[in-house]
């Protein structure tokens, strides 16, 4: 069904096919084979990623773009062509025009005359040296600390761009737009200010276009995927990608393909809306959003009418995704069986010191898991101990100096030790990747769009930015008397609540917020910084700050330092945080009774679970 761009006011359908680098291969097919839509947008460019696609780019110029894109695009090029579907994406990473090259060619090839738009300006690696001579020292983001106290030299500098590029792309006739690092948020938020008509100054509006983009960002995120009350909803073996319907006063419902496994409710929304955020305070280079007032209703079965969101101009900053090199790093794995495991594992760790501390500059030995207390198969009387190292240099964690010494425990450590030595035989040291989350000037950025016919367009800095917004303070709730009358238990916070957490540079941020209503009082007051505190232990010394969205029923926290300095040198295993809320959920507190259900996320899966899963594919 071809959908013609109407004159005036109907609400632009936006259909989300990528949430990040890696993801489902087929969603771009899933989306093309479900219901009308205008836009289609692909989201592949986490903070890592152009760290890892810039080694790529410097070996090989006519790289550094999302490559597996062109695979899955190809088929659908004369489909977007015949029903008039936009598509806007980050996927040119480092090198847009590449990518437009290879694009160009095969829409020649097909016969087509589709048009292709390149949006850059966020690549100022080559400038980064000229901008800190002009007195632009690269602040860091968290620490307050210059480029130069770093020491290290980059080898990818993006600024995060806004969305008035894409708009004005699509304004000219684009019908792809290819992009490098703008914001997630300006996929969605350029094609609704081209299709609705907004202006600089609409700043309800943008405000909304953006919350509408931060939901359909990460893919099924909004459909299940991720989502702490997974086991109540439908086809979620498959959830399917999101869809947002885009008014023209800035509110938008959020829905999904009828075909699709998932659901979109109320919750799964909130945990979006939740996740990677600083606090209520939002900003974004096309306007700073408030978030205190955002509203979720479910208006129909997978339909969720999101609304609320208060504009105000932006900040004359924006952040620069700042990667250099630091060394080496190397992760296995040794399992521990039976009895006596604590005393195993202090053996083994002093084992592990002993052989590789010396040869390398940090050791991280994590052990997962807790025997059963009647284990019916080995697998439930093992627990999994990860082993991750860092060096500065690669000889150091080569299999001569790491797993030579690892296997070498196999006569001498403790009894039930083993390694998975068919995983071993693939992992060879990784060069790790540091992040440093900078600030730029607006007024320094280039911010270009090239047309199909070789036309460029500039995009000037907003001219009505201000100094960035600082984050509200929210005061803790006051201790309350105990009401001797009311009932408790200590059971998990998950039986009351949700959460989701992912990481914002070396911080990990969590939002819980309240299953039902009638929770949402005790948990304001419950979730104290204290409280959190005491759930999570990892954030013993580290600053942790408290905001609340009652219109979500939800308290969310930043806690600073979590996660390092950030994933991509992070040596846990939860390198970005993404497990942390539902640890968090898991950990027992003094409920009211009457507020506790035996399982809020409602009937399980009728599917057989065991400690392995084995399939064997027969071929004919």
């Amino acid at each position: 069904m071809k959908i013609s761009a109407p004159p005036h006011r109907e609400p632009l359908v936006v259909a989300a096919f990528s949430g990040y680098f890696g993801d489902r291969a087929t969603a771009l097919d899933e989306a093309m084979a479900g219901d009308a839509i205008h836009v289609l947008i692909g989201d592949y460019l986490a903070e890592i990623t152009l760290a890892g696609i810039s080694a790529r780019f410097r070996k090989d110029p006519t790289q550094g773009y999302a490559e597996y894109f062109v695979k899955q695009v190809q088929p659908h090029l004369a489909g977007i062509a015949a029903r008039g579907i936009k598509l806007v994406t980050n996927a040119g990473g480092l090198n847009p025009h590449g990518l437009a090259q290879v694009l160009r060619g095969l829409v020649a090839e097909a016969g087509l005359s589709l048009k292709i738009a390149c949006v850059e300006g966020d690549n100022v690696l080559d400038r980064v040296a000229l901008l800190q001579a002009a007195g632009h020292p690269f602040t860091h983001l968290d620490t307050g600390e210059t480029l130069a106290d770093w020491g290290r030299t980059p080898i990818a500098a993006n600024a995060y761009l806004g969305a008035w590029g894409i708009a004005a792309a699509l304004r000219e006739g684009a019908d792809i737009v290819l992009c490098g690092r703008v914001t997630d948020s300006s996929l969605t938020l350029g094609p609704a200010a081209w299709w609705h008509g907004w202006q600089l100054d609409d700043w309800d509006r943008l405000a909304g276009g953006v919350v509408a983009g931060h939901i359909l960002e990460c893919g099924p995120h909004v459909t299940g995927g991720n989502f702490s009350g997974f086991a109540s909803l439908p086809g979620i073996t498959f959830p399917g990608f999101p869809v947002g319907e885009i008014a023209a006063d800035g509110s938008t419902v959020i829905t999904k393909h009828a075909r699709d496994g998932g659901a979109v409710t109320t919750h799964t929304v909130t945990a979006q809306l939740v996740y990677e955020i600083q606090g209520p305070k939002y900003l974004n280079p096309d306007v700073t959003v408030d978030l205190s007032d955002i509203r979720c209703e479910q208006i129909a079965p997978d339909r969720v009418r999101v609304s609320g969101a208060r504009g105000a101009p932006p900040p004359d900053t924006t952040k620069v995704a700042m990667f250099a090199t630091e060394g080496w790093q190397i992760v296995s794995w040794a399992f521990v069986t039976g009895i006596d495991i604590e005393r195993k594992l202090a053996l083994l760790r002093a084992q592990l010191h002993a052989l590789l501390g010396g040869h390398v500059d940090h050791l991280e030995i994590t052990a997962f898991g807790t025997p059963a207390a009647q284990p019916e198969s080995q697998a439930e009387a093992t627990v999994a101990v990860r082993i991750a190292a860092r060096a500065s240099e690669r000889d150091a964690l080569t299999e001569e100096h790491f797993f030579s010494k690892l296997n070498s425990l196999y006569l001498w450590s403790v009894p039930g030790f083993y390694t998975d030595s068919g995983a071993e035989r693939s992992l060879k040291p990784t060069r790790r990747i540091e992040y440093w989350p900078a600030v730029l000037d607006v007024s320094q950025l280039t911010h270009t769009v090239t047309l199909d016919d070789g036309r460029t367009l500039e995009i000037p800095p907003h001219p009505r930015a201000v100094k960035a917004a600082q984050q509200p303070v929210h005061a803790e709730p006051q201790p309350q008397p105990v009401d001797a009358r009311r009932a408790t238990q200590r059971a998990p916070l998950g039986r009351v609540a949700y959460a989701r957490s992912g990481d914002k540079g070396g911080n990990s941020n969590v939002g819980i917020w309240a299953a039902d209503e009638k929770a949402w009082p005790w948990l304001r007051q419950a979730l104290t910084t204290d409280t959190l505190r005491r759930l999570l232990p990892r954030a013993d010394g580290l600053e942790i700050v408290r905001h609340e969205f009652p219109h979500l029923r939800a308290v969310h926290f930043i806690v600073r330092g979590l996660l390092g300095r950030g994933g991509s040198t992070n040596l846990q295993a939860d390198q970005v945080g993404k497990a942390v809320g539902e640890f968090v959920l898991a950990r027992q507190m003094d409920i009211p009774v009457e507020l506790l259900v035996d399982d809020y996320t409602g009937p399980r899966p009728k599917v057989p679970i065991s400690s392995t899963t084995e399939v064997v594919l027969h071929r004919g």
